[in-house]
């Protein structure tokens, strides 16, 4: 691996860092609770919806049909990591069957 992708890698991990922290330093003195607590839990299956959004359009039936299963999982708020382990299961599954 290269000095620069090294450093890419590095950086992008600070930055991921970074955002979280910031969110729970700007969060640290809310109540949360509500309409602004459920949209808080509301964002994890938002957020992986958008990131599989794209693969549900511009790739084959196997990726598309895990992506479907991937949001009927997150339908039913299951926890986030058992969402994305399903989704990458399923596709697993499905390019292994029907290719």
């Amino acid at each position: 691996m290269s000095s620069t992708a090294l450093l890419a890698i590095v950086g992008m991990g600070v930055a991921t860092y970074l955002t979280r922290l910031s969110g729970f330093y700007l969060l640290r003195d809310l109540n949360l609770s509500g309409p602004m607590k459920a949209a808080l839990d509301a964002l994890p299956p938002a957020v992986l919806m958008a990131v599989i959004a794209p693969v549900i359009l511009t790739t084959g039936l196997a990726e598309s049909i895990a992506a479907a299963i991937t949001a009927a999982v997150a339908f039913f708020r299951l926890p986030l990591t058992v969402t994305i382990i399903v989704g990458i299961v399923s596709v697993v599954v499905l390019r292994a069957a029907l290719n």
